[in-house]
């Protein structure tokens, strides 16, 4: 395998797009996995997905199931799921690299002063070229 494939082999980039738990947690569930399998993991945040890049974000179920967070928060407690915050910590610690899109911050209103540290704000055609040559791209939302 030349390095070419092998730099394919190890990148793996999602795009997020929607801000609910079930939405928060796939990406850092897989990001989490892959970074400790060694791969070199990249998550772009954009529109209603954008704020779970924000400081203090609870990320609650969407629509009508919103009344039930609580309950699936305490079950991934009990089955030793960790907490999206935690996941987050863990994720930053694997070096996997999180971003927040300047065009959906642009329109939301959303500042740099606004998002949790370490987060990298970059354009979509950025990070389509970061994506181009991933073995594997995702699209959460």
């Amino acid at each position: 395998m030349g390095k070419e494939e092998m730099d394919m082999a190890e990148k793996f980039c999602m795009v997020v797009s929607e801000g609910s738990l079930d939405k928060a947690l796939m990406p850092l569930i897989m990001g989490n996995t892959a970074a400790a399998m060694g791969m070199e993991v990249h998550v772009f945040y954009t529109f209603f997905g954008l704020k779970l890049l924000k400081k203090g974000v609870k990320p609650k179920l969407p629509g009508m199931m919103s009344i039930f967070t609580g309950m699936m928060v305490k079950k991934m407690k009990k089955l030793n799921i960790q907490d999206y915050h935690t996941m987050m910590k863990e994720a930053r610690e694997l070096g996997v690299k999180f971003y927040a899109c300047s065009t959906s911050m642009a329109m939301m209103g959303v500042k740099e002063t606004d998002l949790v540290e370490g987060t990298k704000i970059l354009g979509a055609s950025a990070f389509l070229n970061m994506a181009a040559d991933a073995k594997m791209t995702l699209f959460i939302g």
